[in-house]
């Protein structure tokens, strides 16, 4: 192997945070739509194209997933700059405020440029930074993360432009600049040399092997057979369940404990939209990076375990701290801390069970447990909330964190060829 270096690896996380920054632009949907429902949408309108946004996002990684491989990683960061932005913009060109012009335009076109792009970063920072995939790939993610924040502020308190504009220009702005970023970003997508190491790394025994679990672990459809598969991917349901029935409900069951508290409901608003808004919103962007950062200290394993069972016993306490502002904001905070953590640990999960060769293809099959968690937590907590009871939909998912927990424990090594992935 050589470790002869061909060009900065730490252009590559450059390119990996412009890339996700504007990908992130699916979570600054909410932005726009107080003009919409102001052009006569309903809020399930509104909230239909997010989730067809979400469906494509999803579906659409699966497919730029087995194109990886063929394209090159380059070419498919390029073509989902292109659609990305060519979502936005003729959605700024054709509807500003038609439904099914923007369910087209941002729900599908749109989700399916964030779908092809979103793995091509993580799986180029693995292969470059085989010694530090956690960092590198919370780093990346994190951009995914911060980048909602920083389309928000921009259309609306930082740079006034739906006010100063309107939401067609807006839409348009939106396009070029995410398709430019993407495209420039993409540049230093690139895949190392055929066995080029970082100097001074020696991969361990189970890289090196020929019966590596780099070179024979399955892949695609392959990998949904495994039992390593099936443990990870109900973590992940787990997990992300309980983080997106919590970021549904962050605001509207505190303002309702904080209320029978006794704050008045001016008072429950401000504090409950803080709680979401910076202390959640904050730390959701850094346990990406600290998670990835502390998983390669101490292991994926390890890592997903503490995470699951941390944010198991946030969540099933939470409603006592809903109560009072300041533990309010510190529940708001863990909680988004470790929901930030999935994003880090389970693309690196994937790479450490099943190569990191392999995790442009495969870690599309896992990441659709996103898609199920954020089917079953958002709807139990609208059900139970219905039903008058917040607290049992939040007594449910943590009980479901700490199952998690347990699956991951029992997840061993891939076994391959009669020997382990450790061999």
């Amino acid at each position: 192997m050589t470790n002869a270096q061909p060009m900065n690896r730490w252009l590559v996380v450059v390119g990996a945070i412009l890339i996700q920054l504007c990908l992130g632009a699916i979570y600054a949907w909410s932005v726009f739509t107080p003009a919409l429902k102001n052009a006569g949408w309903s809020k399930v309108d509104t909230q239909v194209v997010f989730a067809v946004g979400l469906a494509c996002f999803a579906a659409v990684m699966v497919w730029a997933g087995r194109r990886l491989a063929d394209w090159g990683p380059r070419k498919l960061t390029f073509v989902s700059g292109l659609v990305l932005g060519a979502g936005y913009t003729l959605a700024g060109l054709l509807g500003g405020t038609d439904f099914w012009i923007l369910l087209l335009c941002i729900g599908v076109i749109g989700g399916a440029g964030i779908g092809i792009g979103y793995v091509v970063p993580i799986a180029v920072g693995m292969r470059w930074f085989p010694d530090k995939k956690g960092l590198i790939t919370g780093l990346a993610v994190a951009g995914f993360g911060f980048g909602a924040m920083g389309w928000v502020k921009l259309a609306g308190s930082w740079g006034h432009l739906i006010e100063n504009f309107g939401l067609s220009a807006t839409f348009t702005i939106y396009g070029f600049s995410f398709a430019s970023l993407v495209i420039f970003g993409g540049i230093w997508m690139v895949f190392p040399p055929s066995g080029w190491l970082p100097k001074g790394y020696t991969p361990p025994q189970s890289e090196s092997s020929p019966t590596s679990v780099e070179n024979n672990a399955p892949k695609g459809l392959a990998l949904l057979k495994t039992y390593q598969f099936k443990l990870i991917f109900l973590t992940f349901v787990f997990s992300a369940g309980a983080g997106l029935m919590s970021i549904g409900l962050m605001k509207l069951y505190p303002m309702e404990a904080l209320q029978n508290a006794g704050y008045s409901a001016a008072e429950a608003s401000a504090i409950a939209g803080t709680a979401m808004a910076v202390f959640f919103s904050f730390a959701n962007g850094i346990g990406r990076i600290v998670w990835g950062t502390l998983s390669d200290l101490m292991g994926r394993k390890a890592s997903i375990i503490i995470m699951t069972v941390t944010q198991g016993i946030c969540v099933l306490a939470f409603p006592t701290m809903a109560r009072s502002e300041f533990v309010l904001y510190v529940g708001a905070t863990f909680i988004g801390f470790n929901f930030g953590g999935n994003f880090a640990l389970f693309p690196t999960m994937t790479a450490d069970t099943f190569g990191a060769k392999n995790v442009g293809q495969n870690y599309p099959y896992v990441f659709l447990a996103y898609g199920v968690g954020g089917i079953f937590g958002p709807i139990l907590g609208g059900v139970l909330g219905d039903m008058g009871n917040f607290p049992m939909a939040f007594t449910i998912c943590g009980v479901f964190c700490l199952l998690g927990a347990l699956l991951t424990w029992y997840t061993k090594p891939l076994e391959i060829e009669g020997k382990t992935a450790g061999d």
